[in-house]
């Protein structure tokens, strides 16, 4: 239940920065949301692969499917972002989703952070996506789930380690439980993004 004591549901959204079709940013994510329906909550995947989206143009970001991603994000109560580590940081795919983003998408929300890697921990990708949620004065869950050496994570949409399964599963809790906190003071980092707001 969400930490106001209200009883209507949440709507968690995992947004996937992964385009591969057997994506394990996505079931790593779908067992996530195993965790928010288990807390009572409602879970959906935003899959990318879904929407076209060009590479961002500040003065056409109102057109096409941009629209309606940056809906969705924005109706949902808590977000989950999902990515695989590329080069040390999050993927490109997720990038330009999020350039179509701004305060009125991100402000005051819950957020909870997912990403994987081929192989030693992605921690620089969790870094730099919380950087930006901060940016855009979102309120990001301390806990977060990493998957390293993915490949070996997982048997079909199981991940095979129970802790790391367990972890990954209270994200999406997490992202229930504290759907409805009270937002922060703006960050630092919120006041000095003059960029975002008006892109």
């Amino acid at each position: 239940m969400p930490l106001d004591g209200s009883t209507s549901a949440t709507h968690v959204l995992a947004v996937c920065g992964s385009l591969r079709e057997e994506s394990y940013t996505r079931r790593a994510l779908e067992r996530a949301l195993d965790g928010t329906r288990a807390a009572g909550g409602i879970g959906e995947t935003l899959d990318l692969r879904e929407y076209e989206l060009p590479p961002f143009d500040a003065d056409a970001d109102a057109q096409g499917d941009s629209g309606v991603v940056t809906r969705r994000i924005r109706s949902a109560d808590a977000i989950l972002l999902g990515t695989p580590m590329y080069h040390g940081s999050y993927s490109g795919v997720l990038k330009n989703a999020l350039d179509y983003c701004g305060f009125e998408e991100f402000e005051g929300k819950t957020m909870g952070l997912l990403a994987v890697a081929g192989g030693g921990f992605p921690v620089t990708a969790l870094e730099h996506l919380r950087s930006v949620c901060r940016a855009l004065d979102a309120w990001v869950l301390p806990h977060q789930a990493a998957l390293p050496n993915v490949s070996r994570r997982f048997d079909g949409g199981d991940i095979v380690d129970e802790k790391l399964d367990e972890r990954v599963r209270v994200l999406g809790r997490r992202a229930v439980e504290y759907a409805s906190i009270e937002p922060d003071p703006h960050t630092f980092e919120s006041d000095e993004n003059v960029g975002a707001d008006g892109r």
